[in-house]
C-alpha cells in the first residue's frame, strides 16, 4: 500500500512499464497476454500506432483551450458521432461518471422544461454500474456502493435486473421521467438483456413519453461486434452514455441525444473545462474512424466466434473451475464454480489478465484487434490457470 495514495483501491501486486498490441509487460520485465483491455479501454490495443501518430500530432498543435471557444476537432468528433448513430448532438465529457451525471440532469430538465417538473423518477436496475459519482450511486443503490454517502440523490426506483413484469407496472406510476440501463450489464457480471425485451424497453418508454437512457460505457465502440450494443435489438435510445473505448485509452466520455431530449439543455446548463479538449477528440475520432471502416466490425464478431469457442472448450475441459460462458462479441464471461477474484490470481500466474465481476463471473474483455494468434494464447494461459487452480483444494 502507498500512504501518499488514498486507498480506494485492492491493487494487484502488479506495474506495467509497456505495452504493445495485446502485451503488456511489467517493470520487472514478466510479459502478460492482456484479456482486460484496462477494463474495456484499450479497445485498440496498447500503443496503437494509428492513435500515437494522432495524439502526437495533435500534441504539436494545441492540448487545450476553453470552451469559451470553438473547438475544430470537437466538432469533428461530434460530426462523426451523429453520421453513425440515432444522435443529433453531442456533449464531451472526461469519463463515464460524467456523462453519467450529464445524462441524468439532461433528462430531468427535459420534463422541467416540458412543465412537468414533477417527473424526475428514474428507474434503474439491480446489478448496474454507472459509476460512483452521487448520482450514479444513487442509481445503483446497493449499499455496498451507498454506504456512508447518505443523504442519496432523490429520484430512483431500483427493479431487478430483467423483469419486464415489475418494468411494466413502474413505468406507469406518476412520476416517471426515464428508464436508465446497460444493453450487457458490465460489472454486474456480463448480463445481457434480451433483445426482445430492449425492444420492450423501448415500447413501453414510448408509450409512457419516458425517456430511454442506455449507458454503453462498457458494452458500447465495438465491444459486441456492432458499434453499440443496442443496435443488435434494432432500438434507439434518446440518451446514452459513453466513455472507455472511445478514446482508445485516453480520457473521454459522452452524452449522445436527440434533438428533442437535448433541447433543454441551453447555455450555461452544463458544462466541463477540459470536457471536449483537442487532444481527446482528435484521438477519440480516430477511434471512431478505424471502427467504423469497412469490415472492422464483421472482423470483430468473426474473433468473438474463435474466442467464445475457445472458452467453451475451457469449461468442458475444466468442469469444476468453470460453468458456463456468457456475453456478446468480445465483451464475454467465464462463469466461476471458484470465486472469481481466485481465477484472476491464478491468471496473474499464468500471465493473462482477466477482470473480475459480480455474479461469479470473470470478464474476458481483449482489445477489438486481437490477433488470432494472441486468442489462441490466451485460451493456452487461461488452460494452465484453470489447471493449476483446479489442483488447489
Amino acid at each position: 500500500m502507498i500512504p501518499e495514495i488514498l486507498p480506494t483501491y485492492n491493487r494487484a501486486p502488479l506495474a506495467f512499464a509497456h505495452g504493445e498490441g495485446a502485451w503488456i509487460t511489467t517493470t520487472d520485465g514478466r510479459r502478460f497476454l492482456d484479456f482486460g483491455a484496462g477494463i474495456a479501454v484499450n479497445a485498440l490495443g496498447h500503443a496503437n500506432p494509428d492513435l500515437i501518430a494522432t495524439l502526437t500530432a495533435q500534441a504539436g498543435r494545441l492540448w487545450h483551450v476553453s470552451n469559451l471557444y470553438h473547438i475544430p476537432e470537437q466538432e469533428r468528433l461530434a460530426a462523426l458521432l451523429v453520421e453513425h448513430t440515432f444522435a443529433d448532438t453531442c456533449f464531451f465529457t472526461n469519463s463515464g461518471t460524467e456523462a453519467m451525471e450529464l445524462a441524468v440532469k439532461m433528462a430531468r430538465r427535459h420534463w422541467h422544461a416540458a412543465g412537468a417538473p414533477e417527473r424526475s423518477t428514474i428507474i434503474a436496475f439491480e446489478g448496474a454500474f454507472h459509476g460512483r459519482s452521487a448520482a450514479a450511486i444513487a442509481a445503483v443503490g446497493t449499499p455496498k456502493m451507498t454506504e456512508g454517502f447518505a443523504p442519496l440523490l432523490p429520484g430512483f426506483v431500483h427493479l431487478p435486473w430483467g423483469d419486464m413484469a415489475a418494468l411494466e407496472q413502474a413505468i406507469r406510476q406518476p412520476g416517471i421521467g426515464a428508464v436508465i440501463l446497460e444493453p450487457v450489464q458490465g460489472e454486474g457480471g456480463i448480463r445481457p438483456l434480451p433483445d426482445e425485451d430492449l425492444r420492450r424497453v423501448r415500447e413501453l418508454c414510448d408509450e409512457t413519453g419516458a425517456l430511454l437512457i442506455l449507458d454503453e460505457v462498457q458494452c458500447g465502440m465495438g465491444r459486441t461486434g456492432r458499434l453499440f450494443a443496442h443496435e443488435w435489438a434494432g432500438i434507439t435510445p434518446d440518451i446514452m452514455m459513453v466513455a472507455k473505448g472511445i478514446g482508445g485509452g485516453f480520457p473521454i466520455g459522452a452524452v449522445l441525444a436527440t434533438e428533442q431530449a437535448a433541447a433543454a439543455m441551453t447555455a450555461g446548463s452544463h458544462g466541463s473545462t477540459y470536457g471536449g479538449n483537442p487532444l481527446a477528440c482528435a484521438v477519440a475520432a480516430r477511434v471512431v474512424e478505424t471502427m467504423t471502416e469497412p469490415g472492422f466490425l464483421p472482423e470483430v464478431r468473426r474473433k468473438a466466434g474463435l474466442l467464445r469457442q475457445g472458452l467453451e472448450g475451457l469449461v468442458a475441459t475444466h468442469p469444476a473451475v468453470f460453468a458456463g460462458v456468457r456475453g456478446s462479441g468480445l465483451m464475454l464471461g467465464l462463469e466461476c464454480r471458484r470465486p472469481p477474484a481466485d481465477v484472476v490470481a491464478a491468471g496473474y500466474d499464468a500471465q493473462v489478465l482477466v477482470v473480475p465481476a459480480a455474479d461469479g463471473v470473470v470478464r474476458i474483455l481483449p482489445a477489438l484487434n486481437i490477433p488470432d494468434a494472441d486468442i489462441t494464447e490466451g485460451l493456452a494461459r487461461l488452460d494452465r490457470a484453470a489447471t493449476a487452480l483446479a489442483k488447489v483444494p
